[in-house]
């Protein structure tokens, strides 16, 4: 399986998908969702969840900070900004809802784009080709994600972009 996203060119993140964007939301969340592709799935594909992480936020605030979590994706294409508008497929809880930023967790419950604080970080962008649905309410956790992908993955892609300061 392959992924690719035309919202990062030569390993680089566009400044839209973040913090230096145009449309950012009422609480400063950036919301212009990147776009995937999704190519070459496994026969038996039923549906595909997604993870974007920020690893590098870790000596910053302690943690991995999630940027974007779906699932119950049954096509193979998200276009740009897709995010705020899906009504398609599921969408989980971000870590701006954290108790770092104690934001409403289904309000975040969306795409939250790149907000670096210190330098520029490396984005991971993980997308899971699952055998089935899953029983997941708008709003649902990471790990809950997790739990209910257990024994359905069928194949598993990364792609990574920086964005940049």
């Amino acid at each position: 399986m392959k992924i690719s996203s035309s919202g990062i060119i030569n390993g680089i993140i566009e400044k839209k998908h973040g913090k230096y964007g145009d449309q950012i939301s009422s609480d400063g969340i950036p919301t212009c969702s990147l776009p995937l592709k999704i190519e070459d799935a496994p026969e038996n594909t039923q549906s595909f969840a997604l993870i974007l992480e920020d690893r590098d936020a870790i000596p910053v605030c302690g943690f991995s900070w999630i940027h974007w979590t779906a699932a119950n994706i049954t096509r193979t294409e998200l276009l740009e900004n897709e995010s705020i508008m899906a009504e398609d497929f599921v969408q989980g809880a971000t870590s701006f809802s954290s108790k770092v930023q104690r934001l409403d967790r289904y309000a975040t419950s969306c795409y939250g784009g790149m907000t670096p604080p210190d330098c520029p970080h490396t984005y991971e962008l993980h997308v899971f080709a699952l055998d089935q649905l899953l029983d997941l309410s708008p709003g649902f956790y990471m790990n809950e994600l997790y739990w209910k992908m257990q024994g359905h993955i069928l194949a598993k892609a990364t792609i990574t972009g920086i964005y940049q300061n």
